[in-house]
């Protein structure tokens, strides 16, 4: 269960929005938007309804030079920023810019955890709100967006599931993530973003 969070939110995390100051609407940050130094730090926890914690921790990121331009440093590597910053061209992707209140749609994906684990994520997503949130890096404009759905493995995991992102276009991520899977519940939530004076 932890591979399949890790790797879920690894995919997920910076698909972020930038704003645009245009009614609310938002489009996906480009290069530009960053720069070197830029720092995100979350905690989460993960609890089963039984009372297991199967993650508890610290996830940081921040930008750094690459000999071929920026790049993000996440656990022990450094992904190039113009990788994460594409465009994802699915017809059911996790964002669907730009980011609007009310606007639905459906997310699928298929993906393989580091011990060889398949799995399948089918949601349908829709933007609930665009208000002011507060978590303990601060308190920000953020759009509420909620995914209820399935996930599927092929070690016979099956559960139904529901997820709620605070997106913050001030940061250009997620600034609280809360999910309820099967008998799982995990919390993700950001606690420091910094850039240089």
């Amino acid at each position: 269960m932890k591979n399949l969070l890790l790797t879920l939110i690894s995919l997920t995390i910076f698909c972020a929005c930038n704003d645009s100051n245009n009614n609310g609407l938002n489009q996906q940050p480009t290069l530009t938007d960053y720069q070197v130094g830029e720092k995100w730090v979350w905690k989460y926890k993960g609890v089963t309804t039984a009372g297991e914690v199967r993650s508890d921790g610290k996830d940081t990121r921040m930008i750094v030079k690459m000999d071929e331009g920026l790049g993000m440093t996440i656990g022990n590597d450094t992904i190039a920023l113009a990788e994460i910053v594409n465009p994802d061209e699915s017809e059911t992707p996790k964002y669907d810019w730009p980011l609007e209140v009310g606007k639905k749609w459906k997310y699928e994906s298929s993906w393989t955890s580091q011990d060889g684990t398949t799995g399948k994520q089918s949601q349908d997503a829709e933007v609930l709100s665009y208000q002011e949130e507060s978590v303990e890096a601060g308190t920000f404009m953020a759009y509420t967006i909620k995914y209820t759905g399935k996930t599927t493995n092929s070690r016979g995991y099956n559960a139904n599931e529901e997820e709620v992102w605070l997106y913050a276009p001030a940061v250009k991520t997620f600034i609280k993530l809360t999910q309820h899977q099967g008998d799982f519940h995990y919390v993700e939530e950001l606690i420091e973003y910094s850039v240089p004076d």
